[in-house]
């Protein structure tokens, strides 16, 4: 079986890049993750940094394996319509969602995927399918197959597509041609670093998980007081190092304008809502410990930040946090008070 037939297969299944790897040990990728945690740039993170030697291992994924084929979907990009916050196409009592994570475009990666392995299938070989899990680096895994190279944010970048895409693989015993990597087109570029909003690329390719947006909005415990003015409006996500790229802008993805449907929530029924409610809404998110109460949390930060400072509801809302039996989101809430009192003594 060729890899053009399984890329046309793949692309007719809706993915935007197909290439193939081996299965030797991702070796940089593992000595990356261990550097990294030596400095504490992965925080509380786990994912593929729990178990470095077993996320860099393919050949564990399957007995047997002899090939990773490795491919992109493309998910709906572009510069959110959500700013400024003043805009009066939105209320500014909504919260801002990662593009990424507007609906599950992971279930569409994985259907592609299982067309991919449907075909390796058919022609008698084993096959698993890889994505958005613990077991592999999918963007090391991307990078050698030849789907597209590193961007200094540390996204891949995939060619006419930028990083408006997921990644993940099928693990096969099929004895497959291996893909050319696709050389760096980045160059002396740097908007994604200057444009992080809290200096979170602290080196060409190297995220600080302690500083980045993306990850304090899912992790445990309190969003450092440094960072909360940074989140603005955002309450999963964010996709500021996607919007100033070059190759992301100038992708299909990157034109498309008009905010996604998914892509802003409703502050306060979020707040309203209780936690079943809120589960069934956005359970497919990472929320850590499963505990709606960092959704909760996210929404109050994002309130102080973008709503009215004279709208009573928010203000209401917020002081009954203020008084509630949740330590954590009392604590959010007396700062998001704080910075609607600090935002009134600004305004013109």
């Amino acid at each position: 079986m060729s890899v053009q037939q399984l890329r046309e297969v793949g692309l007719g299944a809706g993915l935007v890049a197909l290439g193939v790897t081996g299965v030797a040990p991702l070796l940089d990728a593992r000595a990356a993750l261990i550097e990294r945690q030596s400095l504490g740039y992965d925080a509380t993170m786990q994912f593929t940094y729990r178990n470095p030697q077993r996320s860099t291992e393919p050949e564990a994924l399957l007995a047997g394996a002899a090939s990773l084929v490795v491919a992109a979907w493309p998910y709906p990009g572009g510069e959110s319509q959500l700013r400024p916050v003043s805009d009066a196409a939105h209320s500014a009592t909504t919260g801002r969602v990662a593009r990424y994570a507007t609906r599950d475009h992971y279930a569409d990666l994985r259907a592609a995927l299982a067309t991919v392995a449907a075909e390796l299938e058919s022609a008698g070989h084993r096959t698993r399918i890889v994505a958005d899990d613990n077991a592999l680096v999918d963007r090391a895994a991307a990078h050698r197959a030849g789907v597209g190279w590193f961007g200094k944010n540390a996204n891949l970048l995939v060619p006419g597509h930028g990083s408006w895409v997921l990644l993940g693989s099928v693990v096969t015993d099929a004895v497959l041609a291996e893909s050319e990597p696709i050389p760096d087109g980045c160059g002396p570029c740097r908007r994604c670093i200057d444009g992080c909003p809290t200096g979170a690329i602290v080196a060409p390719g190297v995220v600080d998980a302690r500083r980045c947006l993306a990850w304090l909005v899912q992790a445990a415990g309190p969003i450092p007081e440094q960072f909360r003015e940074a989140l603005g409006d955002r309450i999963y996500g964010c996709d500021d190092c996607q919007e100033v790229c070059p190759p992301s802008r100038r992708s299909p993805q990157g034109e498309q304008q008009p905010d996604a449907e998914g892509s802003i929530v409703n502050l306060l029924e979020l707040l309203a809502s209780d936690d079943q409610a809120l589960l069934e809404r956005h359970g497919r998110w990472y929320i850590a410990n499963r505990d709606p109460r960092y959704l909760r949390r996210n929404a109050i930060v994002a309130l102080g930040n973008g709503a009215q400072t004279d709208d009573g509801r928010v203000r209401e809302v917020l002081a009954g946090h203020t008084q509630g039996n949740d330590p954590l989101l009392a604590e959010h809430a007396v700062w998001a008070l704080g910075r609607l009192d600090a935002r009134t003594e600004v305004s013109p």
